[in-house]
């Protein structure tokens, strides 16, 4: 008799690496807004999480995270696993293998950005 169990990962409770350290240079921060600035003034940042989601679904990007996931759980023994090794062992892999035109999409997208709401 097989059962299915399903992993259930809540984004909230995935520990994040903590943000790189503000720029010190000042006039750099005048030239450059921040993301949380961007974040906060267009609501651009959360556009572009979404773009990131779609081309990271369209490409099975995700399905082979959530394979990835399954295996070690399997593996581990589900009782045994926490998200924190999730991230810990998952992370790694997940960013290595996020294909180069999602990543030369998001980054054209972020100047393009950039460049329009330079003074």
């Amino acid at each position: 008799m097989s059962h299915s169990h399903k992993l259930v990962i809540k984004r909230s409770s995935m520990s994040r690496p903590p943000p790189p350290p503000p720029t010190t240079n000042k006039d750099q921060q005048h030239q450059n807004p921040s993301l949380q600035e961007i974040n906060i003034k267009s609501g651009e940042k959360e556009r572009l999480k979404e773009l990131l989601r779609e081309r990271l679904l369209e490409c099975g990007w995700i399905d082979e995270m959530k394979t990835l996931c399954r295996a070690f759980t399997r593996k581990k023994g589900r009782n045994n696993v926490t998200v924190d090794d999730l991230v810990h062992v998952i992370s790694p892999k997940g960013r290595a293998s996020v294909p180069n035109s999602v990543k030369a999409e998001l980054l054209q997208r972020i100047r393009a950005f950039l460049a329009s709401t330079a003074d």
